[in-house]
């Protein structure tokens, strides 16, 4: 090796490890991908946003239980007739009250249930043989659905409907999660990516303007010409450009991984971020595919639609059916000079009634509860094929990623091998331009190769992890990987 070739050695070696170049540049504390995720989890807006869902879906269980909740009611009245002239002895007044206190409760079989109690007080004027006489009364009644509204299926509908679309908003709250993983996880390489590109384009920098400041000197040896010298101050115009281009494309990369991670916090400084070698076995499609049915949001989700608009389909069919109903009262009833004593007297069972009902109602036609039963029918199987079709995507998406994986963990390897033959024929087409066998155009080149080569290892490394990340997500194990608990 020349002795020319050994003091460019070192600017070979920068080249190719540009994260050393990285390191010394940034003296920030390391941010590691899994700080990312955890602060992207704490901060993330659209996480922020996504946490309401699951809570508004909780209370609709609450609300959903509203109709079988019991229910109070009190009325009371009061009013005065009055019959003939005012102040003459054939006048006649009459003055009644009444007060009602009840309570019903309907239960999920389909039977409402009631209990009230009501007191009554008149009195007239001229007195009549009681004067004032209080009614008490004590009633017991219930009804019971026997055609529609029958059984708790049907009763419980709405509560089950409501817990299912609790169960699907917790997906859809692990689907976005799933997402900004994903996210950070690919803003995260490309800012690594970002970085060693610069890295390298300063050392190309150097090796620019190192060929530069010989070019000069061996034109006034008179061994170069004014043209390797313009090529080579050329090279470096170039190269500060690039440099320039490179360094903005940090920013934005910081950027778009600031907003993922925090709120506002786009002027904070990010620490070193590096490169992980891949050590994992290659994926396994039949593995893959197995936990992307057990863990993918979307496919659970179909899933419990199709409970739901099974439920909706059973309540269609109910409404459908005729309205049938028989109820029973019983009531115990008494009367006296105070209301005490009213109650008393109805409490002694030697008043009492009884009733009891039939209802019947039956549309003529049905045509509105038929097709709303035909919508919900078409809509469980239009669900139905879409699970199927969701079945068929997921197997897609994985074998896909699957390959994905394989392929640029082999274009990693072959990246490499390229980069280090673009190094050694820089040296050689150094070392024949440090001979006066080369020109600078021709070295140059040879350093825009290294640069080329270098990029493409590093694009290779960024496709193969971002190929990782989107075959964690369909599988939906990048919540296992980060050890990530969802409330």
């Amino acid at each position: 090796m020349s002795h020319l070739a050994r003091r460019f050695l070192p600017l070979f070696i920068i080249a190719l490890t540009s994260t050393s170049l990285l390191t010394a540049q940034n003296t920030a504390p390391e941010l590691t991908l899994e700080q990312c995720i955890e602060r992207a989890l704490q901060k993330n807006f659209s996480l922020e946003v996504g946490r309401f869902a699951p809570e508004i879906a909780k209370d609709s269980i609450v609300v959903s239980k509203g109709g079988y909740e019991p229910q109070l009611t009190v009325t009371a009245s009061t009013g005065k007739d009055t019959f003939g002239a005012t102040g003459t002895s054939t006048g006649s007044s009459s003055r009644s009250s009444d007060l009602r206190v009840g309570v019903s409760q309907r239960l999920y079989s389909g039977t409402t249930l009631s209990a009230s109690s009501r007191l009554d007080r008149s009195s007239s004027n001229p007195a009549l043989s009681l004067n004032p006489a209080y009614n008490a009364d004590l009633t017991l009644s219930a009804r019971q659905s026997l055609l529609s509204g029958l059984g708790t299926k049907v009763n419980r509908a709405a509560v089950e409907r409501a817990e299912i679309g609790f169960q699907r908003a917790n997906l859809d709250y692990k689907s976005q999660v799933l997402d900004v993983i994903e996210a950070t996880e690919n803003a995260y390489y490309n800012l690594v990516n970002a970085r060693e590109q610069l890295a390298v384009r300063n050392s190309s920098l150097a090796l620019s303007q190192k060929l530069y400041d010989e070019a000069k000197t061996r034109r006034d040896t008179g061994v170069a010409t004014d043209l390797d010298v313009l090529q080579a101050e050329v090279g470096v115009a170039n190269s500060r450009r690039s440099v320039i281009l490179a360094e903005q494309t940090v920013k934005d990369r910081q950027d778009g991984l600031l907003a993922l991670i925090g709120q506002f916090e786009l002027e904070n400084e990010v620490g070193t971020v590096r490169f992980k070698e891949f050590t994992d076995a290659l994926p396994v499609f039949a593995s893959s595919y197995a936990m992307a049915k057990q863990n993918q949001p979307d496919y659970l989700s179909s899933l419990a639609a199709i409970e739901q608009y099974t439920l909706d389909l059973a309540v269609a069919r109910d409404n459908a059916r005729p309205d049938l109903s028989v109820g029973a009262a019983l009531g115990m009833n008494g009367r006296n000079g105070s209301g005490s004593s009213a109650f008393n007297n109805a409490l002694d069972r030697q008043n009492h009634s009884w009733q009891v009902d039939l209802s019947f109602s039956y549309p003529i036609g049905q045509a509105s509860d038929k097709a709303r039963e035909r919508q919900s029918l078409a809509t469980l199987n239009r669900e139905r094929a879409r699970l199927r079709q969701l079945e068929q995507s997921i197997e897609v998406e994985v074998r896909a990623a699957v390959r994905s994986v394989e392929t640029n963990t082999e274009s990693v390897k072959i990246a490499k091998l390229a980069s280090d033959l673009s190094v050694k024929q820089y040296e050689l087409e150094k070392a024949k331009f440090d001979a006066g066998l080369s020109t600078s155009r021709l070295v140059l080149q040879a350093q825009t190769d290294l640069e080329s080569a270098r990029f493409s290892e590093l694009q290779a490394r960024v496709t193969l992890h971002n190929s990782i990340a989107a075959l964690h997500r369909i599988e939906g194990s990048s919540l296992q990987r980060y050890a990530v608990q969802l409330p």
